[in-house]
């Protein structure tokens, strides 16, 4: 398929516009609405036959790039580049080879859960240790094509790593603006090697997207945060590699963590774009997991009313430390339309889940770990089947935030309040799973004693 001209159109009230006739800040000037990418093959009726790209032919071109050498069919983006058609010239397209990310089967988090089936695309294997590289090379690339030399973002860190990774590869200057002690220092040092200019802001999340909403509006700075449309086009790839892993069957579920919520809403686009091209002939149930201290997505749910409110957002998985979510009129539709729900889990509820996915050989970051302490809820609710096959998306590395899992095993993460809302049976999954470090004297003997005392402990166990 020929690289194509696409077009904006308003998620709100429909208006479409050329893509290089986008306002600074990816705003619908008429409503205020965010865009999303519409292509021409997207307009055309399913089951017209000729007018749409063949499926067949797409399924095996996807999977021979993958023995290519070429940097551009070695990225798990581009690979898919005939679906994206936003670049002039896709050998100039930004690329670390991202995506290709592994699907990972969890027997024992599956049998904790009560389904009989549970896997996690883990997003956390990409260069820069989470899902936000797949968005930021199709969105950086976009800027590089229309020359721009500055680019920016507010992050609360893997979207700052990852856009300044992507601009220095592309040698584009980078800026940065996170809120002031509200971000883990493993994502914050990567926005720093990777040469971007970082300021610290004395706000939340939501201030420093307000003053970088006013800043692109007075210089040529790109925005790369989730409202432009770009960064969702890469985001909504993981989408067919999880199909292409399952051999083009179509799990059940995809349980997403909530932030920002574009991630959701680029996932729904991927698997609402296979389904009309007849890859596939149905979609999964997208559900969206938030922390409680973050939730405005799920008190809109379940509000009577159906009012958005901010809210101040406090949760210790940074990644979603997010309180007035640009997209939550995109993944609010996405839930709906495909029949998900939107779940929130407690601090403790989080620790748990992060430690039952890490003894599995599995790391995340916190605000990954949401995923599964939502679908422990979901199953119980009986709202996931034990036979349904449900696919978990791991956003980020557990490197991102190793200070979490430390505290976490040496009991310092959890406060008293939190600790005494455990239940007992949670309790005693708590105790099982923390791993703190033992510290002995340097003699045989008294390590010799100490492996014999704990080998017995676990037979007995």
């Amino acid at each position: 398929m020929k690289v194509s001209a696409h077009t904006l159109r308003c998620t709100e009230c429909g208006a479409g516009i050329a893509g290089e006739d986008a306002a600074s800040d990816f705003r619908c000037t008429l409503c205020g609405g965010l865009y999303e990418v519409n292509y021409p093959w997207s307009l055309t009726p399913s089951g017209t036959g000729s007018k749409l790209p063949n499926a067949s032919a797409l399924r095996w071109l996807w999977q021979e790039r993958r023995t290519s050498t070429l940097p551009i069919d070695q990225s798990g983006v581009w690979r898919f580049r005939d679906l994206l058609p936003i670049v002039s010239d896709f050998d100039r397209a930004v690329t670390l080879r991202e995506g290709n990310t592994p699907l990972y089967e969890l027997p024992r988090c599956a049998k904790a859960a009560g389904v009989d089936w549970l896997l996690a695309k883990h997003q956390g294997m990409n260069p820069t240790g989470s899902f936000k590289d797949t968005g930021m090379t199709a969105a950086l690339s976009v800027a590089a094509d229309r020359g721009f030399e500055w680019v920016a973002c507010a992050s609360t860190g893997n979207t700052s790593a990852a856009m300044a990774a992507y601009a220095a590869r592309a040698g584009l200057r980078s800026i940065v603006f996170i809120p002031e002690g509200k971000i883990a220092w493993g994502k914050l040092s990567q926005s720093m090697d990777y040469g971007a200019l970082t300021i610290q802001l004395k706000t939340d999340f939501d201030g420093c997207v307000n003053i970088l909403t006013d800043l692109v509006k007075r210089f040529p700075i790109y925005l790369l945060n989730s409202v432009n449309p770009y960064r969702l086009e890469g985001q909504k790839t993981p989408a067919f590699e999880i199909l292409e892993q399952m051999d083009w069957q179509v799990p059940e579920h995809i349980v997403v963590p909530g932030g920002n919520l574009a991630n959701s809403a680029a996932l729904g686009k991927g698997f609402s774009e296979m389904l009309h091209l007849g890859l596939i002939q149905s979609v999964p149930k997208i559900s969206v997991i938030q922390a409680e201290g973050a939730n405005p997505l799920y008190r809109w749910f379940t509000d009577t009313n159906r009012i958005m409110r901010p809210v101040t957002a406090d949760t210790r998985a940074t990644a979603i430390r997010i309180g007035n979510p640009a997209s939550w009129r995109k993944s609010a539709a996405v839930i709906e339309k495909m029949g998900g729900w939107c779940e929130q889990v407690s601090e403790a509820e989080i620790a748990l889940a992060k430690a039952q996915i890490g003894s599995e050989g599995v790391g995340c970051e916190p605000a990954s770990a949401v995923t599964f302490a939502g679908l422990k809820k979901l199953v119980a609710a009986g709202r996931v089947l034990r036979e349904e096959r449900t696919v978990l998306i791991l956003t980020g590395h557990t490197l991102k935030d190793s200070d979490y899992t430390i505290n976490y095993h040496r009991g310092e993460l959890l406060t008293a309040e939190e600790s005494a809302g455990i239940s007992a049976a949670d309790r005693v999954l708590h105790e099982e799973l923390c791993k703190p470090p033992i510290v002995l004297e340097a003699n045989p003997d008294v390590v010799l004693r100490t492996l014999e005392s704990h080998m017995k402990t676990v037979q007995h166990a």
